[in-house]
């Protein structure tokens, strides 16, 4: 059985608490431990841009300490974005674990991790972008699903061997629709 890049990073990000996530400013880097013990840990993430979405164009705005981070980057067409709902993230919203997807209730009520409702433990999102230019720190791509300031979390790059569609993939019939 294949693992796909996307898989991991979800896995991985499943397992991370971000209840002390703060708004930062750029000259903040990486993440930190705030708090462990042996059942739970809880980190700080701190974001490494944001979503700009003005007049109709879509930009990822890197802060200027992780410029050097971008090169390379160039090289792909499609990018992964990682991003935090901070617009939606109250404590009430990441007590729900079960909704009817796309807000339809004719689709049968289903637990978060499986659907893509932006409510959830984590309010992490994932976007997978077509790059369109790459100039002075501003990622320009075709659309993403996220809210104009969306603290992004970070970016990988979309690899085909690595991420295209598993062999045998089934979704439920409420997704077929």
């Amino acid at each position: 059985m294949s693992i796909s890049r996307r898989n991991v990073v979800l896995g991985s990000l499943a397992t991370i608490s971000c209840r002390a996530f703060d708004r930062v400013s750029d000259a903040t880097v990486g993440a930190e431990i705030v708090n462990e013990t042996e059942s739970e840990r809880y980190f700080k993430l701190y974001p490494v841009g944001e979503v700009k979405r003005p007049r109709g164009s879509t930009t990822l705005q890197i802060y200027e300490s992780y410029h050097d981070a971008l090169k390379g980057l160039d090289g792909f067409s499609h990018v992964f974005v990682l991003y935090w709902f901070d617009k939606n993230d109250t404590a009430e919203k990441r007590n729900i674990l079960q909704v009817h997807p796309r807000g339809n209730k004719k689709n049968p009520l289903t637990g978060v991790f499986a659907c893509r409702a932006p409510v959830r433990p984590n309010l992490i999102g994932l976007s997978l972008c077509q790059v369109l230019s790459i100039r002075n720190g501003v990622i320009t791509v075709d659309k993403i699903d996220a809210l104009d300031g969306s603290p992004i979390l970070d970016i990988k790059p979309y690899i085909p061997s690595t991420d295209s569609e598993a062999e045998g993939a089934r979704v439920p019939n409420w997704l077929k629709d």
